[in-house]
């Protein structure tokens, strides 16, 4: 498999290719289990017409390739990719995936599911929000105690 893991881009991407890419060739594969993330038109009870996300280029690679090497070490899996947009993204843009590979479902459901919940607590990036109220900054980083301890993760500031 010669498929880059990571790829933070501004450009959108095909979740078909992607998979292909990553399944290309390798008769092991039984299982695929994808996410796909969309931008969505309301957060906090606010509309949003659009959002702006950006991460520092390089740490954000490091820390998304950390959490796939850690799926590596806890499933059973062939091989993960993690596809996350930067840029100005609208209502219904698709935002992010995760695609993981293995020679069967339950390692390929909890490998992705664990890689979301990481990346969604864990991994540098930070939005603006344009909203009726005006702009506003937040980390994308969403708090999720839960998510994280289901998986012996601790919160970064507990």
């Amino acid at each position: 498999m010669n498929v880059a893991r990571v790829s933070i881009q501004t450009a959108d991407f095909d979740l078909s290719q992607e998979v292909a890419a990553l399944r290309a060739g390798d008769k092991r594969v039984g299982a695929v289990c994808s996410f796909v993330g969309t931008v969505r038109d309301r957060n906090d009870g606010s509309s949003v017409a659009s959002m702006e996300l950006e991460h520092y280029p390089g740490m954000t690679e490091k820390a998304v390739e950390a959490m796939i090497d850690e799926a590596h070490r806890r499933f059973d899996i062939l091989g993960a990719r993690v596809v996350h947009r930067v840029g100005l993204l609208q209502p219904l843009d698709q935002i992010m995936m995760v695609a993981v590979v293995s020679a069967h479902r339950g390692q390929s459901f909890e490998a992705c599911e664990f890689l979301m919940d990481y990346l969604k607590t864990q991994a540098p990036f930070w939005k603006k929000e344009q909203t009726p109220e005006g702009a506003r900054w937040v980390d994308a980083r969403v708090a999720d105690d839960a998510a994280l301890a289901r998986w012996g993760i601790s919160a970064p500031n507990a």
